[in-house]
């Protein structure tokens, strides 16, 4: 069983940053591919980006240039560096972890963090 618990979510004016974390229960980097999913009102839950074990990374159009997906194996943390937000970037973003043969929505998910762009 895998646990994960984000947090670093809040409050911020468009143009900001914010950092968000996810601590993992145990050592899964090298097994599980991780990343972070975001759900706004009324939309369904999408894909922001995500890393392999190996170290590959993909991100969602929307949040090229913008967002950097990165790890810390010995924390068993992963991150999701967030600069230039917009409003339409609110929403409660969820950390994710999965075996790379199964699907995301079948793998453990985090409670999630809000994330409030203001304009």
């Amino acid at each position: 069983q895998v646990q994960l618990v984000e947090s670093g979510g809040g409050l911020v004016q468009a143009g900001g940053s914010l950092r968000l974390s996810c601590a993992a229960s145990g050592s899964i980097f090298d097994r599980y591919v991780v990343g972070w999913y975001r759900q706004a009102p009324g939309k369904q839950r999408e894909l922001v980006a995500d890393i392999t074990s190996g170290g590959s990374t993909n991100y969602a159009d929307s949040v090229k240039g913008r967002f950097t997906i990165s790890r810390d194996n010995a924390k068993n943390t992963m991150y999701l560096q967030m600069n230039s937000l917009k409003p339409e970037d609110t929403a409660v973003f969820y950390c994710n972890a999965h075996r790379p043969s199964q699907a995301a929505l079948f793998g453990y998910w985090g409670q999630g963090t809000q994330v409030t762009v203001s304009s």
